[in-house]
């Protein structure tokens, strides 16, 4: 009877846990009307939901005031307490900042704990699609911004077996601003879970002309030519001649530029 009593107080405690548990992420899960419209909107796919308790704390907002117009009205629409009655035109303006807002907070939210799991898990899926290099193997990609500041780069993928960037596929994401994903979350993603970071790919492409690989020297030469060509450019700026032999410091400054682009030209000899 003893352990029976035991027993039944371990099983209720575990039951009382696992509800607690589910009654936390019920509430943290919820999305207002704004935030489940925008998630679920074509070309948004890049985005996580973000806990409405992150959107209700004001810590987490310090300084959007002065990015986001109509900061106010923009975060009780997306909070879902918006009653302002004005016409179309007020509206459309503030649910277009409430966008900008929500976009700016997901590029904080993303790089919590919370955010970093939610992304991960999209990650995982493959919603970010997947690599264009061809040696890469269809690795996924991750969603990242060349720069924190708004309205100044779009979004980009990144590879990370590759550890390049990527424009996006698609028209719709390819318009997206990279500061709502920011330039740390894919950083701090892989500091965060190292076991994810893939084995860098060794394999490069061999250029060949009828199945032969074309000698290092080739491109060598070409490259020393062309630094030649730069070099002369430059001190002809200066007003320095007489320093290279040959005709090509005769050559026009047009006519470089044009050699450039179709081809070194070749150096005459005495």
């Amino acid at each position: 009877m003893r352990t029976w009593n035991v027993d039944y107080f371990n099983i209720k405690l575990t039951l009382a846990s696992y509800a607690l548990n589910f009654a936390n992420e019920e509430s943290s899960e919820s999305l207002s009307a704004f935030a489940n419209q925008f998630i679920s909107s074509r070309g948004n796919e890049y985005f996580c939901e973000i806990d409405e308790d992150y959107l209700t704390d004001r810590f987490n907002l310090t300084g959007l005031n002065t990015d986001v117009q109509y900061y106010n009205y923009a975060l009780d629409l997306v909070t879902d307490v918006f009653d302002l009655d004005c016409d179309d035109d007020m509206r459309e303006q503030i649910e277009k900042s409430a966008r900008h807002l929500y976009g700016l907070v997901h590029a904080r939210y993303i790089t919590t704990t919370r955010g970093l799991a939610k992304m991960l898990d999209k990650y995982k899926k493959g919603d970010f699609g997947k690599c264009p290099r061809v040696i890469c193997g269809s690795h996924p990609v991750l969603p990242t911004g060349l720069a924190d500041t708004p309205h100044t780069q779009t979004v980009k993928l990144y590879c990370a077996k590759c550890e390049d960037i990527y424009n996006p596929k698609s028209s719709r994401h390819a318009s997206i601003d990279g500061a709502y994903f920011g330039t740390s979350f894919t950083n701090i993603l892989f500091q965060v879970y190292p076991a994810l970071v893939p084995e860098k790919s060794k394999d490069r492409y061999q250029p060949r002309v009828f199945g032969f690989k074309v000698h290092a020297c080739a491109a060598l030469e070409r490259w020393q030519e062309d630094k030649r060509l730069e070099m002369i450019r430059r001190l002809k700026d200066q007003g320095i001649t007489g320093v290279f032999k040959g005709s090509l410091e005769e050559v026009p400054d047009d006519e470089m530029d044009d050699e450039d682009e179709e081809g070194p030209i070749a150096e005459t000899r005495p």
